[in-house]
């Protein structure tokens, strides 16, 4: 099994092996902004290796060289802002603001908590006036599975904040105003079907809590930072990434999330996805080359090495055996299951 693992973990013979060809973007529709790494939580799953103590954030010059960038996009239309916490970073409303006076839709991705934190009160409020779509992660309707995950005390604030933005009109019947909630599995699995899962989860909040909310989304954990120093604490760490690569399914590559995304960090740098950022794997100048090789591909790109978003449309993507972490079973992306 040692002997075969490099060749079975290789993402593009995988994609070879189907007749697929090698990873490649499209128009460039979604700009992911990662604002730094500042959290009130640290989660066990995290990929971001976010938390309280980290000082990683974006600041204004890079927000508004964003904005700039963006204004001269049109293809984008819609924002997704992570972090961290991002609504920790204080730019952060700038670029909500922004982006939806120029008509893009705006994502929050929410780790729920923070909406209690001290000079957040009035944060609910700001979301609903700028019908920001919320992305949410739970990932367990019961209170243990999320404690452990994510820390004790962290299921009942965030059924608290979820019962804020319940009251602002998110997630309810006929509203405009969207919250979807997020599933990781607690440990190194396959997240279990999207629809069947979502069932439950509807029927148990509301049934226990008066909660409602619009879609779940089944993500897969990434064998990266924090998550991958857990699966090499408990030896486990060959044992997933076959369990990933076993499970490739050709039919979610057309679907990958990569494929019409740009992501950019807290500093200006750019990357194909956000697992990438994290991995180190910047998008560098030469066209149709994105490596991981600072001696390959020319320099790496940032905000201020090119004019337009747009620009990084049809080049190719940086992969490695990562990627099969949003290629097995039903493919997952930040919008959840791909099929």
């Amino acid at each position: 099994m040692t002997t075969s693992l490099p060749v079975l973990l290789d993402f593009d013979s995988a994609l070879q092996s189907h007749r697929l060809r090698p990873l490649c973007r499209d128009a460039v529709t979604t700009l992911q902004v990662n604002v730094g790494k500042l959290c009130n939580q640290a989660c066990q799953h995290c990929h971001v290796e976010a938390g309280p103590k980290r000082t990683e954030r974006m600041q204004a010059h890079v927000a508004e060289r964003v904005l700039e960038l963006l204004r001269c996009s049109p293809t984008i239309a819609s924002v997704d802002i992570t972090g961290g916490a991002p609504e920790l970073n204080p730019n952060f409303r700038r670029l909500v603001l922004q982006a939806r006076r120029w008509g893009r839709h705006v994502v929050d991705r929410c780790n729920l908590t923070v909406l209690l934190e001290p000079g957040q009160e009035d944060l609910v409020d700001f979301l609903a006036a700028n019908a920001v779509e919320i992305i949410a992660s739970l990932p367990c309707y019961t209170a243990g599975n999320v404690d452990q995950q994510r820390g004790r005390g962290v299921f009942e604030k965030s059924i608290q904040a979820l019962h804020e933005l319940n009251a602002a009109g998110f997630g309810r019947p006929g509203s405009a105003l969207l919250l979807h909630l997020v599933y990781n599995p607690l440990g190194p699995t396959l997240p279990p079907p999207q629809t069947a899962l979502e069932s439950d989860y509807k029927r148990h909040l509301a049934a226990e809590f008066g909660i409602e909310f619009n879609h779940l989304f089944t993500l897969t954990n990434m064998p990266i930072s924090r998550f991958a120093a857990a699966l090499a604490q408990s030896g486990r760490t060959e044992e997933y990434q076959l369990l990933l690569a076993r499970s490739f399914n050709s039919a979610t590559v057309p679907q990958l999330m990569c494929r019409s995304l740009v992501s950019v960090g807290w500093d200006g740098r750019l990357y194909d996805c956000d697992f990438n950022q994290m991995l180190g794997m910047e998008l560098r100048a030469a066209m149709g080359q994105a490596t991981e090789s600072a001696g390959d591909g020319g320099e790496p790109l940032n905000l201020w090495n090119i004019d337009s978003f747009e620009e990084l449309a049809h080049r190719h993507i940086a992969t490695g055996a990562h990627c099969f972490g949003c290629t097995a079973g039903a493919g997952s992306s930040c919008g959840g299951s791909l099929l």
